[in-house]
């Protein structure tokens, strides 16, 4: 079996998220104070067959000028997409309604995790992620980051 078909048996809803997507990624303390706002460019491909069940390609671009680029690889174990990169570890599932959750922990950040939901609209064009994080066990900050698919 291709690694997509092996996703799409284990986690169906994750390949509503093919492509490319436009966004905004806002991140807030626990006042509610905006600590960074910049641009996101994010393509998600699940290939049929290598090492990866689903890579994520991210181009972060502040007002300034300052841009920072990302790519990881998930494999699938069990029901789970599983992650271990130089920033961060953890997993990912799906509900019942079709939401994207994970669990990472960073390794740039000490004793620091996060909760991610990834919700996308009925009409598949536009999503929400929303992450909870927590350091020394205690919330901390909040990303918000809304995306429109990409043309």
């Amino acid at each position: 079996m291709s690694n997509r078909a092996e996703l799409a048996a284990a986690m169906p809803a994750i390949l509503l998220h093919e492509g490319r997507w436009d966004g905004w990624y806002r991140h807030f303390d626990g006042a509610g104070a905006l600590l960074d706002a910049h641009r996101v460019k994010t393509w998600c491909e699940f290939p049929d067959r290598g090492e990866w069940h689903y890579i994520q390609h991210n181009e972060l671009i502040w007002a300034e000028g300052r841009t920072a680029v990302y790519e990881f690889g998930g494999k699938l174990e069990d029901d789970r997409l599983v992650w271990q990169t130089e920033r961060f570890a953890g997993f990912g599932w799906q509900t019942r309604e079709d939401v994207i959750m994970l669990r990472l922990e960073r390794k740039d950040a000490d004793d620091a995790y996060y909760l991610e939901m990834i919700a996308i609209s009925a009409d598949r064009l536009t999503r929400s992620r929303t992450w909870e994080w927590f350091q020394h066990g205690r919330p901390w900050k909040w990303t918000l980051c809304n995306e429109e698919r990409a043309r």
